[in-house]
């Protein structure tokens, strides 16, 4: 067995997805990976991988890399990132209808890089909708013709406190403007 095969094994026995694995000339080995959707963690509920989750695949893969004398200098194991990277079918079908940064391998009207939604079509592969400053378009590709496709980060600072606060301020808005059971003065 190869240590790409104890790796991926690895990771997956464990209850994670195996986004990546990057290996430098200097002996540093790098492996992403995700929590897969409906799995029960025993880190916990997030959605999102934690460190914990990183610790234990660490040590698993530690153990098993020894096992399969594997040469690497330094293991880091995290996240896959916000702007995770697309790379199997699964990763395209998980995430249609998000947005997603996509390079084609050849250009198209003079372009490789778009940006927009990506949506499943049942026959033709995949689309990409999104606006070019003039009008409304649509890409349609297959995996084929993709260099690389990654995750647009959607990052929401106010978080679940933030919104909270904005729909207690709408309520609070709409109480102040009715008076008189429900008549606006």
């Amino acid at each position: 067995m190869t240590w790409q095969t104890a790796v991926e094994r690895t990771v997956s026995g464990l209850g994670y997805e195996l986004v990546e694995v990057e290996r430098s000339a200097r002996g540093l080995l790098r492996v992403f990976i995700d929590r897969v959707p409906g799995h029960v963690y025993p880190t916990g509920e997030s959605e999102f991988v934690t460190v914990d989750d990183c610790e234990a695949v660490t040590r698993q893969l530690q153990y098993v890399l020894e096992v399969e004398n594997a040469a690497y200098e330094r293991l880091e194991v995290s996240s896959p990132g916000l702007d995770r990277p697309l790379k199997k079918a699964g990763d395209y079908e998980r995430f249609a209808g998000s947005e997603v940064e996509l390079t084609l391998k050849m250009p198209l009207q003079g372009r490789k890089k778009f940006r927009g939604l990506l949506v499943a079509q049942p026959e033709s592969g995949w689309r990409l909708e999104f606006n070019d400053g003039k009008a409304d378009q649509a890409l349609d590709f297959t995996l084929e013709e993709v260099r690389e496709a990654r995750l647009v980060p959607v990052v929401d600072f106010k978080g679940r406190r933030g919104r909270q606060a904005a729909e207690v301020g709408t309520a609070a808005s709409t109480a102040d403007e009715t008076v008189d059971g429900g008549h606006k003065e």
